[in-house]
């Protein structure tokens, strides 16, 4: 049943929103959070009110739970929407084959966070990942496609349109995995340091989780928000293309750790649009 509300009922639909816009504040950080994540959950008029004012200011809510807290999404034109070129400053790159490897990169994170559909639909599911682990699989990646692309170069049945995938490979593979300057500092132009950007701007909209060190390396592990969102990418044909690709088999430990099987003959322990949620 549908409740009437009044200016009370606005005032913590809005509440709620502004959590909302938080990312990285949770419902077991703030009690009021928690009571208006519950209200939404038993109340219909508050979930609708909740939903209009979101409508209002230019945001989508995609899902209210205790475990992922507000999850919202931009609409198009919105004052909240994550524009590339803010990404782009946020994560130190203004150049346009760099967004292209950015896209690659943010695709690859998620296939390796959720490899296999079971694990995506699983809510109490987590993955791991390095950015050593990433920058192995884009290569793998990249491997692929430059071999595909040979292939229909020398078809007579060649397609007349190539896949985004295909069209960025070659930007990626010129890039070294890591370097340094100069002054021994590391270069932001090397791969793992360009994916380490990405994770850290993941973390930084409470998508990952920066865990402990493992070897020498960061170890991310995922979200309740981030499963929210990449359900959503799941169904874009990026996604399913890179999927398709199966350089991304793994098997998920007892704990929900990934053990990352590259393939030839690596074997990597990971144990440990950008348009995102808000």
């Amino acid at each position: 049943m549908i409740h009437r509300t009044n200016a009370d009922d606005a005032e913590e639909a809005a509440q709620l929103i502004a959590f909302g816009l938080r990312p990285r504040y949770h419902p077991t950080q703030d009690a009021d959070y928690q009571d208006l994540v519950r209200r939404h959950r038993e109340d219909d008029g508050f979930q609708l009110l909740a939903a209009r004012i979101a409508a209002g200011l230019g945001l989508r809510v995609v899902k209210v739970s205790a475990e992922t807290g507000v999850v919202l999404a931009s609409t198009e034109g919105s004052v909240f929407e994550i524009r590339m070129e803010d990404y782009s400053r946020s994560v130190a790159t203004q150049k346009p084959n760099e967004r292209v490897l950015h896209g690659i990169i943010h695709l690859a994170v998620a296939a390796l966070v959720y490899p296999r559909p079971a694990d995506l639909a699983d809510d109490e599911y987590t993955g791991r990942v390095t950015a050593r682990v990433v920058d192995q699989t884009v290569r793998e990646i990249c491997r692929k496609l430059k071999s595909r692309s040979e292939q229909v170069e020398h078809s007579l049945d060649a397609p007349t349109d190539t896949p985004e995938l295909e069209r960025a490979w070659r930007a990626y593979s010129r890039r070294p995995p890591v370097s340094s300057t100069k002054d021994k500092r590391a270069s932001l132009n090397s791969t793992t340091s360009i994916i380490s950007r990405v994770l850290k701007f993941l973390t930084e909209q409470g998508l990952l989780v920066e865990l402990a060190e493992v070897d020498g390396e960061i170890v991310y592990r995922s979200t309740p928000r981030y499963t929210v969102q990449i359900r959503e990418l799941a169904s874009t044909s990026a996604f399913q293309e890179l999927l398709n690709l199966e350089v991304v088999p793994a098997l998920a430990e007892p704990e929900g750790s990934l053990r990352v099987g590259m393939l030839q003959d690596t074997t990597i322990d990971s144990s440990a649009q950008v348009n995102t949620d808000v």
